[in-house]
């Protein structure tokens, strides 16, 4: 298990765990990144992070990405 920011660019994993207080893990629910759904990394630009989730792509922050583990 790892943190997101650290997988490959256009790899598909599956989010293993979202850590962090209960307002973040809404927010990233929110945005669709949930246990057990699939995430790629689009691209990394200026410390965020855009991904790739559900057949949408979302631009999260590094710290944010730092917090589900794939």
């Amino acid at each position: 298990m790892m943190p997101l920011v650290l997988a490959d660019i256009g790899e598909v994993n599956t989010i293993k765990r979202v850590g962090g207080n209960p307002q973040v893990k809404q927010h990233l629910a929110n945005l669709g990144l949930v246990v057990g759904g699939d995430v790629s990394i689009v691209n990394r630009l200026g410390g965020n992070v855009i991904v790739n989730i559900k057949d949408t792509r979302v631009a999260i922050s590094e710290e944010m990405a730092r917090k589900i583990f794939v």
